[in-house]
């Protein structure tokens, strides 16, 4: 998997760097100051949006969909404020804290009745989506609060700063990890902020539990809803919902960039954990392991995605 930036990023930095050459010609510190620039830019964009490892080294990395229309997708995400890149042979859409990868493809349906039932991004008011043509529905009742939907019918949650229910709260009080960001305004464009799973019973309170103690997450609560919190990405759980599993959905796997891949697959397995796909390092230099949760969730883990 090889990540490219967009054309117009490249453009961009041609002409910061060419803006700087002349200068550069003729100062040895400029000279080195411009190599040191050079390798900034090369190494900018893509490697910034993913947010640091915890403590246990999991961050947020990708969500992963199958779409009847990868360019109409394209253009929509890219509205919605992303970024187009390359990831490997697959088109994908780089936000803060997640890559968007789209293979084109058949599914059984949307997310709506699998166990994990939508996403979620912030963004600091819905006006400036709605300029770029966005259309927000407007949840009665819950201020700051919003629905889209992809080309594919998929529906997008969005919260803008003025929402009521984006604060969460850790149950043992203490903020880590950067679990204190959805207290305060998003300070971004747009960033990633949750996923949701419906699971059945009181199971939600099983799965809040399995996911803290696999990804060393902060268990918590998100406005009334049992949640964790991981770099880059808020997993909320609600009970009492009969939900099929996620495979075969337009949304096909949820992903974790994880730093130390090999030895954290041995931990899992010896933790219990259903492997899917072992871990393996792909000739491109990406390592990855697919596993599934107790309620039927596939989480793809990768290690290098960070940095391309």
């Amino acid at each position: 998997m090889t990540v490219t930036r967009s054309s117009s990023f490249l453009r961009s930095s041609c002409k910061t760097v060419n803006s700087v050459t002349s200068l550069a010609l003729r100062s040895p510190s400029m000279r080195t100051a411009l190599l040191l620039a050079g390798l900034l830019v090369s190494a900018d964009g893509v490697a910034a949006q993913l947010a640091s490892p915890n403590q246990t080294g999991v961050a947020m990395g990708h969500l992963h969909y199958r779409v009847k229309d990868v360019n109409a997708n394209v253009a929509f995400l890219e509205s919605l404020g992303g970024k187009p890149v390359r990831v490997g042979m697959n088109q994908a859409v780089r936000f803060q804290d997640v890559f968007v990868v789209l293979t084109q493809g058949e599914y059984s349906g949307t997310s709506e009745g699998a166990v994990v039932n939508h996403i979620a991004f912030r963004v600091p008011s819905f006006a400036a989506l709605e300029k770029t043509g966005i259309k927000v529905q407007r949840l009665a009742g819950f201020p700051g609060v919003g629905n889209t939907a992809t080309p594919e019918g998929e529906r997008v949650e969005l919260f803008e700063d003025a929402a009521l229910n984006l604060t969460f709260t850790p149950d043992e009080g203490k903020h880590a990890a950067g679990s204190d960001r959805h207290n305060r305004p998003v300070g971004v464009p747009i960033a990633f902020h949750h996923v949701h799973l419906y699971v059945p019973g009181e199971e939600h309170l099983a799965a809040k539990a399995w996911y803290a103690r696999m990804f060393g997450g902060i268990g918590g609560k998100r406005s009334n809803y049992d949640a964790v919190d991981l770099p880059g990405i808020n997993l909320n759980f609600s009970g009492g919902r009969t939900s099929a599993p996620m495979r075969g959905r337009t949304l096909e796997h949820i992903g974790f960039e994880i730093t130390g891949l090999e030895a954290f697959s041995k931990r899992l397995e010896s933790m219990g954990v259903k492997f899917e796909a072992p871990y393996r390092r792909n000739a491109d230099g990406i390592a990855t392991a697919t596993i599934l949760d107790p309620w039927g969730t596939v989480i793809e883990l990768t290690e290098g995605l960070r940095g391309r």
